[in-house]
């Protein structure tokens, strides 16, 4: 058996989690979330933990078992803590501003640009030069780190564009004659 499928979820105070035959609902301090169940894993409730089993004994089942236990685990801990993704922006002139769920970037470009945040993500700019990204989905947290890079990402020469708080962009030399 799959050993991340075999750990059990302690699902903490404030958290509300109901198992039905088809979906899986959170629901916390930070929002609701819901995931639709997969038919090779039985999901036990018992009191504030949840567990996971592969419904058969195939290697698809026992896989999809671990699968299934970090998906939730990541639901309960997003509606409890929530998640966030810190970005810099590194070059002369390069600044952010939230307003409201719309991030206003001046990047270099001729043009400001204006990228407005799905429902359930806020961001913030506690400076000009980082943006915080918070939400109680990791993966739409995620997507959203990424497509907020994939505007200007960092360049290899002098490493201007908008990079991940922890991210190293290793810069190439120059061309000699």
């Amino acid at each position: 058996m799959s050993r991340v499928g075999k750990m059990p979820i302690n699902v903490p105070q404030g958290v509300d989690v109901q198992v039905t035959a088809d979906q899986i609902t959170v629901k916390g301090a930070n929002g609701t979330l819901t995931r639709a169940t997969n038919p090779l894993v039985t999901v036990q409730k018992d009191g504030a933990v949840l567990k996971m089993a592969p419904a058969n004994d195939s290697v698809e089942a026992n896989a999809m078992s671990g699968t299934m236990r970090a998906l939730v685990n990541n639901m309960v801990n997003g509606v409890s803590k929530g998640f966030e993704k810190k970005l810099n922006l590194v070059g002369v002139g390069f600044r952010a501003q939230a307003q409201g769920t719309k991030l206003n970037l001046q990047i270099g470009f001729s043009h400001p640009v204006a990228k407005e945040m799905p429902a359930g993500i806020k961001v913030e700019c506690p400076t000009q030069t980082e943006i915080l990204i918070k939400g109680a989905d990791r993966q739409a947290v995620g997507q959203v780190a990424a497509e907020v890079r994939a505007i200007r990402p960092p360049e290899p020469y002098k490493g201007k564009g908008i990079r991940y708080a922890d991210e190293r962009v290793v810069l190439k030399e120059t061309k000699k004659k």
